[in-house]
């Protein structure tokens, strides 16, 4: 069965990637047959990258360290939720990406990224560099929403034909590759 890694890339208070990443968990159940394996970084707590040695050696110390490596290790494919904090990525989403190496090589990714009038998109192509050298390869359906809390009410990310469209075209993207990427997987 394929294992779906669904990240929710903000930790502030009152965020609403987590109604957002909600949405995307609904999507994911209600049109595949995938595992779910939902990480709020919030709740993971992942503490500022604490690691002696370079992630690509493996050689970890930190029990939290070694956990988030074997989750990331057991997914197949990977969904960021991500907001854009000053035209770049969550502290929080990039500190998770640093923690690891060869964990995140040949999982394909997708986003859904949300934020102004650039829809989160500044934040998104911030993280291309980090996944392009960590191996990950990117769907051409990314969902990108523009003043998402106009869309939240009581705590329900309520999206437009637009988003269902494109998680509706991004989720077939990620199980192709996920097949064909899964035996190059450092697993």
């Amino acid at each position: 069965m394929t294992q779906a890694m669904i990240i929710v890339g903000s930790v502030r208070p009152g965020r609403v990637g987590l109604p957002i990443a909600e949405w995307v968990r609904r999507q994911v159940e209600e049109h595949t047959d995938w595992a779910v394996d939902w990480v709020d970084l919030k709740e993971l707590a992942l503490p500022f990258m604490d690691e002696p040695k370079h992630p690509r050696l493996r050689q970890y110390t930190h029990p939290h360290t070694i956990a988030w490596s074997e989750r990331v290790d057991a997914a197949d494919l990977i969904i960021f939720v991500t907001p854009e904090y000053n035209h770049s990525a969550s502290p929080a989403l990039r500190n998770a990406l640093d923690y690891l190496n060869q964990e995140w090589w040949r999982k394909p990714v997708g986003f859904v990224s949300y934020g102004g009038v650039s829809s989160g998109t500044r934040g998104m192509v911030s993280l291309l560099p980090s996944i392009t050298v960590l191996g990950m390869v990117r769907v051409g359906s990314n969902v990108e929403i523009t003043f998402p809390a106009t869309m939240i009410e009581d705590g329900v990310f309520t999206p437009t034909e637009k988003e269902h469209a494109i998680i509706g075209r991004m989720l077939p993207e990620l199980a192709e590759l996920a097949e064909v990427l899964r035996p190059l997987q450092n697993r």
